[in-house]
C-alpha cells in the first residue's frame, strides 16, 4: 500500500491506509500550498477523489473522521481493511510551526498483524488466492446439516420401540423433553452467535471466546474428539445394516465382525474422499443424501394409508384406530427398563444440533443463519420424529406373532390386546417372546412403509450423512483450536490447504482415529461417552449464555433477543442431569477429562485475550467486593502491609521490588510506582507506551504486583500525588517502601530535598515506611541499557550480513555472523567503561540484585526493635518466616534496656512475644546502646558531614549569614550540637549492628525519625548512611504508630 502524507511535512502516517472502498485521505487545510488532501493541486492522479463527508459534515477542515466499519475491525481481517483512526495525541498536540503534523508514528496493522491470538484476529486470510472460495447459506450450509444430524437410525430402528415401552403420552414427553434441552441450547447459541462476528471453529469458537480459552480449550479437544469417534460409531452402524442384509442373502464375505470391519473401512475411505475433494461436493452429497431420507420418511407416512396385508396384520399393524392409539398411550416398560433409561437411549437422536455451527467458517454469514437454520432443523425435526411415532403408535400393537394363522377361534374369548378386535389372537406372547409389534421388531418401519427397501435407502442415507458431518466437524473444530495455538504441541494441524482453507492434516488425523475405533468393531462402551461429549458442549454453551449475561458487560448485545438467563442457566444444568440420566460413569468420566484439560490449560496459561465473560465477571467481583470492604471497619487482625514500592521501571530496582514481595504477597497489597519527570509532552508518550509492558513483565515473572505511573516535574511532587490517590477504598497501600538513596553525597542539594521529602510526607500522610540499604545498591537500569544495546547491535549485525552476503550458504552465513558480531559487540560500542574493577562491581550488583529471588541460606533475621512503631517492625520479619524461601531463618530480637533491669526487660519482651504468637530463637538487650562512640566511628561520621557543613562559629557574622543565604541546606554547626545525642546514637547503633548482626542474613531496624524544621535534609541523609554503613541488607522500618499487633482474639 501506498503511504500518504499529511499536510505536506516529512511525517508519514502509515495508519491511514486506502481501504478496500474508499482512501481515507486527509482534508485538513492546506499549509504549504498543497490542496487539502495533502496532495498538490496537479498531483491527484493515481487516486480516487476523498470522501468530502469530514468537511461539509461539520462545515470546515478537521482530521477527526465520521464513524466507518473500517476503525472498528480486527487486524487482520478478510472482511475489509483495517484502518487506524486519528490518535488523541494527533487531534490534542499543538500543531508544529514547520508545517509538519508533530504525530507518533503509528503501526500499519494489515502489514504487521501474523494473525495470532494476540491479534484475536476475525480471521487469518489464507495464503493462496481467495477467488472461488464456497460459502454456504443458512438453508444449505445449517439447516441441511442439522436435519440430517438429527435424522439419525433412531428415527427408523428405534422410535417404535421407544413408544412402545414409554407408550404416546411418555413418549411424547421423551421427545418435548429432549428438544426443550436442544431448543434452550439453540436459543442460548443464538444469542451467542449474534454478539459479533462469528469465524471457524463451531462449539470451541462460541465457548472459548465467551469463557475464555480454559473451558474453550478443554470441551474444544474433547468435542473434536468425540467426533472423530462419532465417523466411526455411525459408519459402523452402517455396517452393521449392510452385514444384516448380506445375511439375509446368506452373502457373508469372511464372518460378522470381520465384514463389518471391512466394509467400515471401505466406507470411511469413500467419505474422506469426498470430503478432501472440498466442501462444495460434501456439500451435493448431504444433499442427496437428504432426498433420500425425505423419501424414506414420506413413504412411512403413505404405508400407514395403505390397507393392511394379511402378512403386515400378523405382523401387528392394521391401520389406523383409535383403540390402537388408546392401548398404546399408556407406559408398559419390560425387561427392567425405565423413562430415564428410554429417556436415555433416545436423547442421541436429538443431538446433532452444532452440525451447522461446526462448519461456522464456511457461512456467508453465520451471525444470521446458525440461529435461523439451527433452530428451524430442532422444529422441523422434532415435528417430524412426533409425527412418525403418532403415526405408527396409532397403527401397530405392542405385540404380534407373526403368524397369520394366530386368529380368534370363534366361540373362545380374546382380551390380550386391541388385536382380538381385528381377528387376531396374539396371547402367546404373553407366555413367550414374541418377534413381531412395536415392543419386539426393530424394523417396524419397514413393515409399515409403502416400498420396504426404501426404509434400508433410509437406515443408510442417516448413518452416511451423520458420519460426514461429523467426518467435516471434526477437522474443522480441531483447526480452530489449534490455530489459538492453546496446546503447542497441535499446532502442525493449524495449517490449511486450498482456496478454502481445508484442514487436510486434521482430515487424515481423523481418518485414522476413525479406522482404528472401526477396527474394534465394538462401540457400545464408547458410544455414551461420545453422547456425553456432546452434552458437556450443550452445557457450556448454555452456560456461556448465561455467564455473559451475568457479567452485565456492555460488549454484550447480541442481536437475537429471544433468550433468557436463567432459561440458559436451567438449560445448563438440564444437561449435566441428562448426562448422568444417559450413563453415570461416562459422566464421570467426561467430567474428569474436561476437568484435566481445563486445569493443564490454566496452567500454561496461554497467551490469548479475547475479551470473555469470565474477565467481566471477575472485574465485577472485585468492585463489588472492594465495595462490600467498605461497609466494614478496619480491625488489627485483618491488618497486611499494603506497599506502595518506589522501584522506578520494576525491572531497573529488582531486589527492592523482591523484597516487598516477600512480605505483600498473598498477604496485602503491591504497587510498583514510577515517576516520570520533566515536560509533559516529552514524558507521557514513553510513560503511556510502558503501563502495559511494565505490568507485563511483573506479570511473567509471577509478582503478585500492579503498575503505577504519574507524570511530574519532581520526584517528590509524582510521589505526592502516589501517596495520596494510590488504591481504591479500603485497597489503599499503607506502608511505603524504598530504595536508600545511596549517591546522596555527590547530587545536588535539591535531590536530597525531594528523597528527604517523600518521606517526611509519608509520615505526614501516616504511612508506614521501609528504607532498603544494600551495600552494592539497588540500581542496575545502566546494566540493562548495555544489554539492549547489545542485543539491538546483534540484530542490526545479523541483518547487515544477510544483505551483505546474500548468495553465501547458511554455513557461511553463520560463521561470517558470529565473528562479525564479536568484532562489533564490544564495551566500546555500548559505552561500557572497559575497565575490570567496574565490571566485577556490576557483577556484584548483579548478584545482589537477585539475591532475595533465591532461598535463604540457613541463618537469622535480626530485628532491633528499638522503638514502639505499633509493630510493623516485628510484623514484616514475621511474615518474611513464613514465606518458602526464609524459612531457614530464625528471628532474633534486640531491644534497648538498663543494665539493672535487663532479666526483666528480657522476660516482658518473652511474654509479649507469646502473646503475640511470633516465635523467635533469642531476645538480647542492649544495655550500653547510650555509650559514646568510639573516636574512629565518630572521625568517619564527622568526615562524611564536612562537605555539608556551614562552619558558621569559625567565621565572622557577616559572613556565615551570606553563606547561610547561598546554602540554605548546609548543617549549622548549632543544629549539630543540639542534635549531638541523637547523632551519637545512630553512630553507636552502627557499632553495635557491626558486632552483632554482621552475620545475619536480613537486618531489620527501627528508622529514626527527623522532626520537621529541626533536622536539615542532609544530616538526616548522614544518620542513615551511618546508621546502615558496611552492613548486609538492612531494612530501616518505622509504623504509623497506629497498632498492627494484637493478643486479643
Amino acid at each position: 500500500m501506498e503511504k500518504y502524507t499529511a499536510f505536506g511535512g516529512e511525517n508519514v502516517n502509515p495508519a491511514y491506509e486506502q481501504s478496500a472502498d474508499e482512501p481515507p485521505l486527509y482534508e485538513e487545510t492546506s499549509f504549504s500550498g498543497k490542496a487539502g488532501n495533502g496532495y498538490s493541486n496537479g498531483d491527484r492522479s493515481g487516486h480516487r477523489d476523498s470522501r468530502i463527508s469530514v468537511a461539509s459534515a461539520f462545515g470546515h477542515n478537521t482530521l477527526d473522521r465520521v464513524p466507518r466499519i473500517e476503525f472498528y475491525r480486527n487486524a487482520g481481517s478478510v472482511s475489509g481493511h483495517r484502518i487506524v483512526r486519528p490518535s488523541l495525541q494527533e487531534l490534542h498536540d499543538v500543531f508544529q510551526k514547520n508545517d509538519a503534523l508533530a504525530t507518533p508514528d503509528t503501526v500499519d496493522e494489515m502489514d504487521e498483524s501474523d494473525g495470532t491470538p494476540n491479534d484475536d484476529v476475525e480471521s487469518v486470510a489464507p495464503e493462496q488466492d481467495k477467488g472461488g472460495i464456497v460459502k454456504f447459506g443458512w438453508i444449505k450450509g445449517v439447516l441441511v446439516r442439522c436435519m440430517l444430524n438429527i435424522w439419525g437410525v433412531m428415527l427408523f430402528i428405534r422410535l417404535s420401540w421407544v413408544f412402545g415401552q414409554a407408550g404416546i403420552g411418555l413418549g411424547i414427553v421423551v421427545i418435548a423433553l429432549s428438544v426443550v434441552v436442544t431448543i434452550i441450547t439453540g436459543f442460548s447459541m443464538s444469542a451467542i452467535c449474534t454478539n459479533g462476528v462469528v469465524r471457524g471453529g463451531g462449539a470451541y469458537y462460541l465457548i472459548s471466546r465467551s469463557l475464555g480459552p480454559e473451558f474453550g480449550g478443554s470441551i474444544g479437544l474433547i468435542f473434536a474428539f468425540a467426533n472423530a469417534l462419532a465417523v466411526a460409531m455411525y459408519v459402523v452402524g452402517f455396517a452393521e445394516t449392510v452385514v444384516d442384509l448380506l445375511k439375509e442373502n446368506d452373502a457373508i464375505m469372511v464372518d460378522t465382525i470381520n465384514d463389518i470391519r471391512i466394509i467400515g473401512c471401505i466406507t470411511v475411505v469413500l467419505l474422506l474422499g469426498i470430503s478432501v475433494a472440498g466442501m462444495e461436493w460434501e456439500a451435493k452429497a448431504q444433499i442427496v443424501l437428504l432426498i433420500i431420507l425425505l423419501v424414506a420418511i414420506v413413504n412411512v407416512f403413505v404405508g400407514t394409508f395403505i390397507s393392511a396385508t394379511e402378512d403386515k396384520k400378523a405382523k401387528g399393524f392394521f391401520n389406523y384406530h383409535a383403540s390402537i392409539f388408546v392401548e398404546n398411550f399408556t407406559p408398559d416398560f419390560r425387561d427392567g427398563e425405565t423413562f430415564f433409561s428410554v429417556f436415555a437411549i433416545f436423547f442421541p437422536a436429538a443431538t446433532g444440533i452444532l452440525a451447522g455451527a461446526n462448519i461456522s467458517g464456511d457461512l456467508r454469514d453465520a451471525q444470521a443463519a446458525i440461529p435461523k437454520g439451527t433452530l428451524l432443523a430442532i422444529l422441523i425435526t422434532a415435528v417430524t420424529y412426533l409425527a412418525v411415532a403418532l403415526c405408527v403408535s396409532a397403527t401397530v400393537v405392542r405385540d404380534a406373532t407373526g403368524n397369520v394363522n394366530d386368529t380368534v377361534i370363534a366361540g373362545t374369548s380374546c382380551n390380550f390386546s386391541v388385536a382380538c378386535d381385528f381377528g387376531y389372537d396374539f396371547s402367546s406372547c404373553g407366555e413367550k417372546r414374541c418377534n413381531f409389534g412395536l415392543m419386539n421388531n426393530f424394523q417396524v418401519m419397514t413393515m409399515v412403509s409403502g416400498f420396504g427397501p426404501l426404509i434400508s435407502a433410509g437406515t443408510f442415507s442417516a448413518t452416511l450423512s451423520s458420519a460426514l458431518a461429523s467426518l467435516v466437524s471434526a477437522p474443522k473444530v480441531f483447526q480452530a483450536l489449534c490455530k489459538d495455538n492453546i496446546y503447542t504441541a497441535l499446532q502442525f494441524f493449524a495449517k490449511g490447504h486450498g482456496k478454502n482453507n481445508e484442514p487436510l492434516r486434521g482430515y487424515v488425523l481423523t481418518f485414522i482415529i476413525a479406522v482404528a475405533f472401526i477396527l474394534i468393531a465394538e462401540l457400545n462402551v464408547i458410544a455414551p461417552i461420545i453422547s456425553n461429549f456432546f452434552l458437556a458442549s450443550y452445557a457450556l454453551i448454555n452456560f456461556s449464555c448465561f455467564h455473559a449475561s451475568y457479567a452485565k458487560s456492555p460488549g454484550w448485545r447480541p442481536a437475537y433477543r429471544l433468550y433468557n438467563m436463567w432459561l440458559s442457566l436451567f438449560g445448563a444444568v438440564l444437561c449435566c442431569a441428562v448426562m448422568f440420566v444417559i450413563n453415570w460413569w461416562a459422566a464421570l468420566v467426561t467430567y474428569a477429562i474436561e476437568m484435566f484439560l481445563y486445569v493443564y490449560v490454566t496452567v500454561k496459561k496461554p497467551d490469548v485475550n479475547w475479551g470473555s465473560s469470565t474477565q467481566a465477571v471477575s472485574f465485577v467481583k472485585a468492585v463489588n467486593n472492594a465495595l462490600s470492604l467498605t461497609k466494614v471497619d478496619d480491625h488489627i487482625k485483618n491488618f497486611r502491609p499494603q506497599c506502595i514500592v518506589l522501584t522506578g521501571a520494576p525491572k531497573t530496582r529488582p531486589a527492592l521490588l523482591d523484597i516487598a514481595h516477600s512480605f505483600s504477597k498473598t498477604y496485602g497489597l503491591c504497587l510498583t510506582c514510577q515517576v516520570f519527570m520533566g515536560p509533559r509532552a516529552e514524558i507521557l508518550p514513553g510513560m503511556n507506551a510502558g503501563m502495559e509492558e511494565h505490568q507485563a513483565w511483573l506479570n511473567k515473572r509471577k509478582r503478585q504486583a500492579f503498575y503505577a505511573a504519574v507524570a511530574s516535574d519532581n520526584f517528590r511532587d509524582g510521589a505526592q500525588s502516589l501517596l495520596q490517590a494510590a488504591g481504591i477504598g479500603r485497597l489503599k497501600p499503607n506502608t511505603v517502601v524504598i530504595g536508600f538513596k545511596k549517591d546522596w553525597k555527590s547530587v545536588d542539594a535539591a535531590d536530597v530535598q525531594s528523597y528527604v521529602g517523600v518521606l517526611h510526607d509519608a509520615f505526614d500522610f501516616e504511612y508506614g515506611v521501609v528504607v532498603l540499604r544494600m551495600s552494592q545498591g539497588l540500581d542496575v537500569s545502566h546494566i540493562l541499557q548495555a544489554e539492549e544495546e547489545m542485543g539491538r547491535l546483534a540484530l542490526e549485525q545479523q541483518a547487515a550480513e544477510e544483505m551483505d552476503f546474500p548468495q553465501r550458504s547458511f554455513k557461511g552465513m553463520f560463521k561470517r555472523s558470529r565473528k562479525s558480531s564479536e568484532k562489533v559487540l564490544t564495551r566500546a560500542s555500548v559505552n561500557v567503561p572497559p575497565s575490570a574493577k567496574v565490571a566485577k562491581v556490576n557483577q556484584r550488583l548483579v548478584e545482589a540484585s537477585t539475591q532475595f529471588q533465591k532461598k535463604q541460606a540457613k541463618g537469622t533475621i535480626d530485628v532491633w526493635w528499638l522503638f514502639d512503631d505499633g509493630g510493623l517492625t516485628l510484623l514484616i520479619p514475621h511474615i518474611l518466616t513464613t514465606r518458602k524461601k526464609w524459612k531457614e531463618c530464625k528471628l532474633r530480637i534486640f531491644i534497648a534496656g538498663q543494665a539493672d533491669r535487663i532479666e526483666q526487660d528480657k522476660e516482658e519482651m518473652e511474654s509479649l512475644l507469646r502473646k503475640f504468637r511470633i516465635k523467635c530463637t533469642d531476645i538480647s538487650v542492649i544495655a550500653d546502646i547510650n555509650a559514646k562512640p568510639s573516636s574512629e566511628s565518630w572521625k568517619a561520621f564527622e568526615d562524611t558531614m564536612e562537605p555539608f557543613r556551614l562552619h558558621e562559629g569559625a567565621k565572622e557574622t557577616a559572613h556565615a549569614e551570606a553563606l547561610r543565604r547561598e546554602s540554605p541546606w548546609k548543617v549549622a554547626d548549632a543544629e549539630l550540637e543540639t542534635l549531638e545525642e541523637k547523632t551519637c546514637l545512630q553512630v553507636r547503633l552502627n557499632e553495635l549492628l557491626q558486632e552483632n548482626s554482621r552475620a545475619a542474613n536480613l537486618i531489620i531496624v527501627s528508622m529514626p525519625i527527623a522532626r520537621k524544621g529541626s533536622v536539615s535534609d542532609h544530616l538526616y541523609m548522614a544518620w542513615l548512611d551511618i546508621l546502615t554503613k558496611n552492613l548486609p541488607p538492612t531494612l530501616l522500618i518505622r509504623g504509623n504508630h497506629k497498632s498492627v499487633l494484637t493478643f486479643y482474639s
